[in-house]
């Protein structure tokens, strides 16, 4: 199982970006996905969760209306569109695959919002 993110980087603030996760080795098709953040000296925090053929979507009330994730399962992607940015949304973003007791993450990738 590998899960690659990208799209992050330095942005300002009411700015856009979307966050990609690649996923390989498993049926992505078959399981629910998920955006996790870590800011500093924070927990690591649920963001948003998609189900496995994206019918159900689920938000931290923190980013509800303004965050937005999608997934083609045809390209093992899911993604994080993230609009009207805020400097608390400065954070390293990961792609979570979670089926009890298997428990995959991606790398990570920072997001930052500032002037």
């Amino acid at each position: 199982v590998q899960l690659v993110e990208s799209g992050g980087g330095l942005v300002q603030p009411g700015g856009s970006l979307r966050l990609s996760c690649a996923a390989s080795g498993f049926t992505f098709s078959s399981y629910d996905m998920s955006w996790y953040r870590q800011a500093p000296g924070k927990e690591r925090e649920l963001v948003a969760s998609i189900s496995s053929r994206g019918g159900r979507t689920n938000y931290a009330d923190s980013v509800k209306g303004r965050f937005t994730i999608s997934r083609d399962n045809a390209k093992n992607t899911v993604y994080l569109q993230m609009n009207s940015l805020k400097p608390e949304d400065t954070a390293v973003y990961y792609c979570r695959r979670l089926l009890v007791p298997y428990d995959y993450w991606g790398q990570g990738t920072q997001v930052t919002v500032s002037s």
